[in-house]
């Protein structure tokens, strides 16, 4: 996977939320069209906005009712930074779910941004969230 779309209603909105409210840096920012980021070695996020998305991809088959269905992920390596993501978010004014501790052993909890997106923000301590944190020094770690 390369790049992940999401169509969103307002552009300046959503750089308001993950630039300005996360911090994240954009690589790509069109306004009023397309905002990216650069979110792992080789995966972009995209904010597209959802009229040009819908004239290009087509309209969404979603109720309109509950959430979006699909989630995205932010894998961490400790419980204590679901906490501080989370917090990051509410400050930049995400609604928030959890966190708590989950039937497979890890920690995790939710947060929504502008038009509706879930994110899980996760502590795996499996091998499978190993797998998706960048390498670090072992040294390092406290």
């Amino acid at each position: 996977m390369s790049f992940v779309t999401l169509a969103v209603q307002d552009v300046e909105r959503s750089r308001a939320f993950y630039a300005e409210g996360l911090g994240w840096t954009p690589e790509l920012h069109v306004p009023g069209e397309v905002l990216m980021f650069a979110v792992g070695e080789r995966l972009v996020l995209s904010l597209w906005d959802r009229g040009a998305f819908e004239a290009e991809v087509g309209a969404p088959a979603l109720s309109g009712v509950g959430v979006v269905p699909m989630t995205l992920s932010h894998n961490v390596a400790t419980a204590a930074e679901v906490d501080e993501v989370l917090a990051v978010a509410r400050a930049a004014g995400a609604g928030t779910d959890g966190p708590m501790a989950r039937e497979w052993g890890g920690y995790s909890g939710y947060l929504t941004d502008p038009d509706g997106f879930r994110w899980e923000v996760a502590w795996n301590p499996g091998p499978i969230g190993r797998r998706v944190l960048p390498e670090t020094d072992p040294t390092a770690r406290p």
